[in-house]
This record gives structure tokens, sequence and C-alpha cells, in this order.
């Protein structure tokens, strides 16, 4: 993992210090509301319904074990004994005090981490691949590329004030596990004559203009890749729209541009930034690379595993995904159990998964952009203690991608943006589906709801894919099929009116009976989809 060095360190520390004078003159009346609003948001804290949340960020989701217990000291100090993990790869508190927000960061900040540009419109944490460094079909580890995008935009003058908000995502193997082309810009790490270099991607993202991010450039070299990005947020940053917010992000500016003139104009932008020499030296990214060296695995570590206990067979079969070294294992850790909050961990589950994490993975565990949580270092002979372990405290649910695997925004039961809860609704699907037979049947399928057309829950890349609405004060759901969020990337479309909470979720029951009767050997839900198109559905939920 990266480290802090004195500079990164002394950073953090003179922004909490900062952010404490604003907040103690917040409270005391010489500042107003809205004039603390943007230095609050600076610091990640959002006015939500019910109280402030923060949101704290978790870079490319990697976390040492004494990070995480730190997130578990907080959520049980200072809010309600949890934290939720979103599809940024940060954790919100939700039930935060503004005077213990200072308070708060002083003590996230002793354990090299912060709520920096988690909102505003900047450059947002770089999220990655949840299984970057250890699975066996990435070409390199992308995490270090993910460090030095956050060394380079933390901060960045010229991008402190962009049109609107920015993602950026980093993967290095052809299975995208992050939606990296539903992001602002995305790279794929990729190879070329012997040379690491990126394809680039710029263009996508959600919301109520949902597209897919088109490729800018087949290859730019490692070298380059920082000058490259550089001027694709100052074309951005140029001419993105700032009098409609609506409007203001960079998918809108390379759709309305189209992707060959967005592309002639970062070429001809980046001619510029590299004759001005501001890439970072090569031994900069070779310093970076070193903090993720392998950790010290056992040469001679048994790939046997026991799977007489039918339980923890299933388990396997679900939850834990191969590592490019023998005898270790990946652990997926649903937080998706049936009477559960997706994405929710309680502080005592949070310091339990930080304990496994130091005991049995070196120190290391990753957020997933399915708010999920992994252990990406496990010796497989240590794979049925931990699952004893998580049994214990209710995170053995044994549902990675099936369709109780839920992503949900908070919805309208903590978010002043929603027109409708989400929360509730999750629960109602996880219960009508929490067969563990009936999952397996319908295997991989990926719903998504999003409590707004905001879509941070990603609805528009759900395999199902669920938008709340206001429908004359009444809570609306619209249904939408088959998205994807993966290297497949495709856009959900509505399948018709919306319906009710109940109704919603017996629509999704027929639809998954159209699947089923309707698939060959082998098809997944979304393949199906895509082979018999929407008609058959629209007139099962219909008639």
């Amino acid at each position: 993992m990266y480290r802090y060095d004195s500079y990164d360190q002394s950073l953090v520390d003179a922004r909490v210090e900062e952010f404490r004078d604003q907040t103690q003159r917040r409270l005391s009346g010489a500042l107003t509301e809205d004039q603390f609003k943007p230095l609050r948001l600076m610091n990640g804290l959002y006015l939500q319904l019910h109280a402030y949340m923060l949101r704290i960020a978790i870079p490319y989701g990697t976390l040492s074990g004494k990070q995480m217990r730190m997130l578990g000291h907080v959520a049980r100090k200072y809010d309600r004994g949890y934290g939720h993990f979103t599809t940024r790869q940060n954790l919100q508190l939700n039930w935060i005090k503004l005077a213990d927000a200072p308070d708060i960061l002083a003590e996230l900040a002793t354990v090299e981490m912060h709520a920096i540009q988690t909102s505003g419109n900047c450059i947002r944490n770089i999220s990655s691949d949840q299984y970057a460094g250890v699975s066996a079909d990435e070409l390199t580890d992308p995490r270090p590329w993910a460090e030095l995008l956050r060394q380079w935009s933390s901060f960045h003058p010229e991008f402190t004030y962009l049109p609107r908000k920015f993602k950026i995502c980093v993967i290095a193997s052809e299975e995208d596990r992050a939606a990296m082309r539903l992001h602002d810009i995305g790279l794929e790490l990729v190879e070329r004559d012997g040379q690491i270099g990126a394809k680039v991607f710029a263009g996508g993202g959600m919301g109520r203009t949902p597209m897919i991010a088109p490729k800018i450039s087949d290859f730019v070299s490692e070298d380059e890749i920082i000058s490259y990005l550089e001027a694709c947020l100052r074309v951005y940053n140029r001419y993105g729209r700032r009098d409609n917010k609506y409007k203001a992000r960079i998918k809108i500016l390379v759709h309305e541009l189209g992707a060959d003139e967005y592309r002639r104009q970062v070429e001809e932008e980046f001619a510029h930034m590299k004759a001005l020499g501001l890439n970072p030296p090569r031994e900069e990214l070779a310093r970076i690379r070193a903090c993720f060296a392998n950790p010290a695995y056992e040469a001679d570590a048994s790939d046997a595993i026991d799977r007489s206990d039918p339980g923890f067979a299933l388990w396997v079969d679900r939850q834990v995904a191969a590592h490019k070294q023998p005898g270790y294992a990946i652990v997926n850790i649903s937080l998706k159990p049936v009477d559960g909050i997706p994405g929710d961990a309680s502080a005592d589950q949070i310091e339990l998964i930080a304990d496994l994490a130091e005991r049995y993975s070196f120190d290391e565990l990753r957020v997933t952009h399915a708010q999920n949580l992994v252990l990406p270092h496990v010796r497989k002979a240590d794979l049925y203690t931990i699952w004893q372990k998580l049994d214990e405290v209710g995170l053995a649910e044994a549902n990675l991608d099936l369709i109780t695997d839920i992503i949900a925004c908070p919805g309208l039961d903590y978010c002043a943006l929603a027109n409708a809860r989400s929360i509730p609704l999750a629960q109602k699907i996880a219960k009508r589906f929490a067969n563990a037979q009936r999952q397996a049947e319908l295997g991989e399928l990926k719903l998504k709801i999003s409590g707004c057309i905001n879509a941070c829950g990603h609805h528009h890349a759900g395999h199902i894919g669920i938008l709340g609405v206001d429908r004359r004060g009444v809570e609306n759901f619209q249904l939408l099929l088959g998205g994807s969020g993966a290297e497949d990337a495709a856009l959900a479309q509505i399948t018709g009116p919306g319906f009710s909470e109940d109704g919603v979720v017996d629509a999704i029951e027929k639809v998954t009976d159209i699947y089923l009767a309707q698939r060959t050997e082998g098809e997944r839900f979304v393949d199906t989809y895509r082979r018999i198109g929407m008609k058959p559905f629209k007139e099962a939920i219909y008639g």
C-alpha cells in the first residue's frame, strides 16, 4: 500500500486545522450557511435530510486494517454505530454533528485518511479494480497509476473549480470490474510493442443523461498519461457548460462536439502540454510502484480446500475468486444480507473485518464499486476460519453478482435530492428472492436501484435497473432492463410506465420468469435480453 510521506501528512493536517477554524466561525455565526457551504463541501461534508453526512475518501478502494478500524471507531464515537460503503469505493457517515466534523477529520488524519475532494466540482476519488494487483487476468497492477493520479489531482490549481464533478477510473484487464466506461475519463492499461500505456475513454457517466464513454485514444505511453489527461481536462475546463449544471458534465461536451472533434482538440492541447514538459519523472512512478510490491506469499501454500461443510462449499463457490499466486484466494465479503441495507456495515463488523485483514490478508482490504468488501491475499488454508468468523457477524452471505447482491443509494431515507426510498425496496426484493437455490438458478443478475435521476445507485448499468421518481407526491418506480457496467457496457432501457413499491417487486418476478423460460444453455439474464429483446418482458409485466 502507498504510505504518506511528510508532504502528504502535512497537507492533510493543515487542511484539518483550516476546516476547524471554518467550522468554529460557522458555529459562532460569523459565517452564514451560504458562506460555509462551499467550504464544508470541499471537505466532504453534506447537509442531508436529517443531519450532516461525511464522505471519507478511500483512494482506489484500498485500505489497511488500521484504517478500517478507524472507520469503525469514528462510526461508533461520532455516528450511530455504522457506515455506508458507496459506489465510489468511499465510506459515508450519515448522522454527523457539525461540531464533531473537525475532530473526525483529525482522527482520520492519524491513519492517513481524509475527506478532501469527495465533493465539489473537482476531480473526485480515483477508482479502480477491487482485484488490482492480485488478479491473474491483469496486465499490471493499476494502483500505482491510480495513486499517481491521486497525487496529480489533489489540490490541482487549474481543476479545483471545474464545470462539474469529475470521476476517473483506472483498470488493467479486459474484464471491467469497475464500470470504467461510465466514468468521465476511463483508462485501460494495455501493452503495445513491449511498452505499457493506456487506452483512454472520455465522456461517460450516468445521471439524467447517461452515456458510455467513447474511445479517445488507442494508446498513450505511460510516460505521457499525465500530460494527456491534463489535455483532456483543459479542453473540458475551457468549454464545459457553466450556465446549466445539468449540461455541465464532460459527457455533454463530448456528445455535442462529437468524439472526433473532442479528440482533435485534446491532441492539439496535448502537443502543447508535451512542449511544457509537465510529465512526472519516471523515478516518481517507480517510487510509487515500490509501495505496491507483492506481499511475502508462502511459496509452498497448499491449493487444497476441504469442502465437506456444504455451507462453506457454497460460500467458496460464490464468494471466492482466483488469485494469481498458487495457494491463495481473493475473498469477497457481501454487505448484502437479506434483511440488511446494501453497503452498510456496523462498527463491530468493520472492526472484525479489520482484524481479518491484519491476520489473514497481509493487512490489506478493498472496497468495491458494488458496495462490498474484499480480502485480497488469503491463504486457501485460512478460508474456512474466515468463513466462520464472517458468519458469526452476519457477513457470510453467498450472493456475489446474484439478484440479492443489490446496489442501492441511500434514497429518500437520507438524501435531500431523492424522490423515492431505495432501501426498503432493496430489502423487499432481497426477501422475495432470498431462496439460495432460486438465486443460483437465476445466475448472474445485477440489480441496481437509484432513488432519483442522479443515479448514485447506477440503475442505468443494471441488468435490471430501478429508478425512483415522484408522481404527484407518490413514490413511483420505473423498471429498466439490459444495462451493464462491465466490458460489455450498455445502458438499460425503460420498460414503460412505473410501478408502486410492491408492484415493481412483482414486475421483477415476472421478468425473471420470462428469462428462465426463454434462456438457452449458458445464457445470463442480460444475454437472453439482448437476444430476444424487450417485447416478451413488456408483455409479461404489462399484459
